[in-house]
């Protein structure tokens, strides 16, 4: 069982805002570690949103959305274990 520290309260908060705000670009991800990921989200949102006219920036977008209510919605203990401990990257 880890410690809860208020390093993993601020990401967790800092991760769930920038999701809400800027989960279409991988923010969220970026924040938390998760560098591959980020930019795989950032890839697919940047080329293919230029691509189809943002169809795919709208569905990244609600992505971030998503994994953001997850992130503001798990207990902090459950949180560290799930994105610190165990390094689950996708929801």
């Amino acid at each position: 069982m880890t410690n809860i520290n208020p390093f993993y309260t601020t990401k967790q908060l800092l991760a769930g805002y920038a999701g809400i705000v800027f989960g279409g670009f991988g923010l969220h991800k970026f924040i938390l570690g998760y560098t591959s990921e980020g930019f795989i989200m950032l890839v697919i949102s940047v080329v293919g949103g230029s691509l189809t006219y943002g169809i795919t920036l709208i569905i990244m977008q609600l992505v971030g959305l998503i994994e953001a209510m997850i992130y503001l919605n798990k207990p902090q203990q459950e949180f560290i274990n799930t994105y610190f401990v165990n390094k689950q990257g996708w929801f």
